[in-house]
């Protein structure tokens, strides 16, 4: 490993920004607050994801894309039933993408300009906590459309900013706000509307559950998140979508291409 391995090149891309992505990145913010071992939240989810990719991509084996792949945990789990492909912008992440999933490509390229990949070349893609990052998502959700095959499944999760109990939290401070990197945050109608004007038609829309407690004053924290999160940890481990939005601090979408833009 390098001995600053967050610091990269990337074309058109600030190198304050390469570096606020880096290793550090991972230590901070929602991060530090939670654990990613074995049956941690992190852990479910990454799990629950991929049994959504499975069930509603287009084909078996296809191509798959992940913007913003992280630790590649989550392209470990498919590498063996997609062709699987994960960008990042730092070092970092694709060193951990290497080493978490051997089997998958992993580049070191900004989500902001998808034109290395030619028109229809995946059959899904996926963002998991990337698009509120991005400064012009309406423009990637283009992008996204073009390098889609029609029917393609594009599968994304993202802030909720007007989850049902966000008014006993405060926004500077609670899961969403703290990011100072969350620079594109908005209500599930914008994403929808910017999803469908892209030409994808939503056939899914649901929240991942009140988990970013506490919320009230007097009960301690982890009551309330038995209270408040068992609802979403039934839903990922019975792999369904039936939270509403309005009861998820992150919102889900899952979309498909109808047709190019």
């Amino acid at each position: 490993m390098s001995e600053h391995p967050q610091r990269a090149n990337v074309s058109g891309v600030d190198q304050q920004i390469l570096d606020e992505y880096g290793e550090a990145y991972f230590h901070n913010y929602n991060y530090a607050d939670r654990s990613m071992g074995k049956y941690s939240m992190y852990w479910f989810a990454r799990r629950y994801y991929a049994a959504l990719v499975r069930r509603y991509a287009p084909q078996k084996g296809g191509k798959l894309l992940e913007l913003g792949c992280g630790l590649g945990h989550l392209l470990g789990l498919l590498q063996d039933d997609f062709e699987c492909v994960g960008i990042d912008l730092a070092a970092y992440s694709i060193e951990q993408t290497k080493l978490n999933a051997p089997k998958a490509t992993a580049l070191m390229m900004s989500a902001d300009d998808l034109s290395a990949f030619d028109d229809g070349s995946f059959a899904v893609v996926v963002a998991l906590h990337l698009v509120e990052h991005l400064p012009d998502p309406v423009r990637t959700f283009g992008e996204i459309n073009r390098i889609l095959q029609n029917g393609g499944l594009w599968l994304f999760a993202t802030p909720n900013p007007m989850y049902s109990l966000r008014r006993f939290k405060d926004p500077k401070t609670d899961a969403i706000g703290k990011d100072p990197t969350h620079i594109n945050v908005h209500p599930p109608q914008q994403w929808r509307a910017w999803a469908e004007a892209a030409n994808f038609k939503m056939i899914k829309h649901f929240g991942d559950g009140l988990w970013d407690v506490p919320y009230l004053p007097l009960l301690p924290k982890k009551v309330q998140f038995a209270l408040f999160g068992v609802p979403a940890f039934a839903q990922v481990v019975t792999r369904t979508t039936f939270t509403p939005l309005a009861l998820g601090v992150n919102q889900i979408g899952i979309a498909r291409k109808i047709a190019d833009l």
